[in-house]
């Protein structure tokens, strides 16, 4: 039992406040309609938990107890701009208006023709702080103004301020639920493209150990040589040859880490970012990129001999080679679409028979320019990943990317069907848009993202 004088501090603190509040009741001097206006408001407003229904209540009590039209408007999700969202004729806008120039943001009330126009004030940001600083989150407009009496005023008052200080904490309930989805998601992110592509690293160390032991190796026949040493120089020859094997091997090892490690560390740099977790979205962090240098090479390489070893041939557009188109992108998260599209290469492709009778398995990539694909002037670059094998069903074509999505051929494949709803959440932050289409042996997984109206454009197809 918490009997410390904190804790009774505490409970003082609510006893005070409630002491106000019975004082301030006598002084409001509610009529009996007032207060049951009150009463309804909170006892809907606990009701219905949608968003768009609190705003209907909020004009829609006024309306049937004091037959008063209101309009609710609020700020937009930057606070800058000011909209209505809601009014007692139409109920809900979709989409938000602009509202008359005599309606703006204001901390005091004003009169604007035959209305009155409340400022709806955020919750206190600490209810400890007896003068705590408030913001506006919007404004109330009621009319006619000719009808309100001097306490009809004040009650629109105290009633206005129940609507802010509800609507700040659906906000703020609102936001906590879309943090704790969006690290969910960021959980499946990490799980999908950092933790399970990391296990790659036991198989490079297993590399690394085999070098390491050949190298023991010979320093255990050196030792024999020194206490046997006929035939010294044809041995020398051959430990030469040995050690300079080893050393190669432990230098591809060395590289092989080096780049898998750095890989790593630039998805997780991209998924880990302090703006995420504030912002409770993925936020870009965009610069100019050479796309095929920067991003798809490096991906490849990662893949290559995953690829290789399954027999599947990896083709490469000689239209790309040297070409100095640059996208403003997140190299990070960007290179995680690839990285995506090539584990379902190595995970889904199939072997087909080619025209000439020879079976093949093949994955390819590329990209087609498509001018004014984002209106007049503004042109696209269409980036595709080729896979042999059979088509998707219009079904599965459909749902390809939406999450823990996976078609027929896949379920004997690990996976989690994350992969393709991460690649669209990335492509659509960056204004751009994925899709799927079957092609003549196989499937083409694909996104469209706007060239930098800046750069130089040069045309060319996949």
């Amino acid at each position: 039992m918490d009997n410390t004088p904190e804790n009774r501090q505490d409970l003082e603190q609510i006893l005070q406040r409630i002491r106000q509040k019975k004082e301030d009741y006598v002084r409001y001097n509610f009529s009996r309609e007032q207060n049951d206006q009150l009463r309804t408001f909170f006892d809907l407003a606990q009701e219905f938990d949608g968003l768009e229904d609190f705003y209907r209540i909020c004009v829609g009590i006024l309306y049937e107890f004091m037959q008063l039209e209101s309009s609710l408007y609020l700020l937009d999700e930057n606070e800058k701009d000011l909209h209505l969202v809601c009014d007692s004729k139409n109920g809900v806008y979709r989409p938000y208006l602009t509202p008359s120039k005599d309606i703006y943001l204001n901390e005091e009330p004003y009169n604007a023709g035959d209305s009155y126009v409340i400022p709806i004030f955020r919750k206190p940001v600490s209810s400890k702080d007896c003068f705590p600083q408030v913001a506006v989150m919007g404004m109330f407009q009621v009319s006619p103004l000719s009808r309100l009496t001097a306490a009809d005023l004040f009650f629109l008052g105290k009633y206005t301020n129940r609507i802010g200080y509800n609507l700040y904490n659906r906000k703020i309930a609102t936001q906590n639920i879309s943090h704790l989805r969006f690290i969910n998601n960021l959980v499946m992110d990490i799980e999908h493209n950092v933790i399970t592509p990391n296990m790659y690293f036991k198989h490079l160390f297993r590399q690394l150990k085999k070098s390491i032991e050949k190298a023991g190796g010979l320093r255990t026949f050196v030792k024999k040589m020194k206490e046997s040493p006929e035939g010294m120089e044809n041995k020398c020859d051959m430990v030469l040859e040995q050690i300079g094997q080893v050393y190669n091997k432990l230098l591809e090892n060395l590289r092989q880490i080096e780049e898998y490690h750095a890989n790593t560390s630039l998805f997780l740099e991209s998924l880990f970012r302090r703006d995420h977790f504030v912002q409770g979205h993925l936020v870009l962090r965009p610069k100019l990129c050479s796309i095929e240098e920067e991003i798809i090479l490096p991906q490849l390489e990662q893949y290559e001999k995953r690829l290789l070893s399954k027999a599947i041939q990896i083709e490469k557009p000689s239209d790309m080679l040297g070409e100095k188109i640059h996208l403003n992108v997140d190299v990070g998260l960007l290179a995680q679409v690839y990285a995506n599209l090539f584990s379902n290469a190595v995970k889904y492709c199939q072997e087909v028979v080619s025209h000439d009778g020879t079976p093949k398995k093949v994955v390819a990539y590329g990209r087609q320019i498509i001018r004014n694909y984002f209106g007049l002037g503004h042109d696209a670059i269409k980036c595709n990943v080729f896979t042999t094998g059979k088509h998707l069903s219009s079904q599965e074509a459909e749902a390809a990317f939406t999450e823990g999505f996976r078609g027929e051929e896949s379920k004997s494949q690990p996976g989690t069907g994350h992969g393709l709803s991460f690649i669209k959440q990335v492509i659509e932050l960056h204004g751009g848009v994925v899709g799927y289409e079957p092609t003549e042996q196989g499937n083409n997984f694909y996104f469209i993202l706007p060239i930098p109206e800046q750069e130089p454009r040069e045309s060319a197809t996949f």
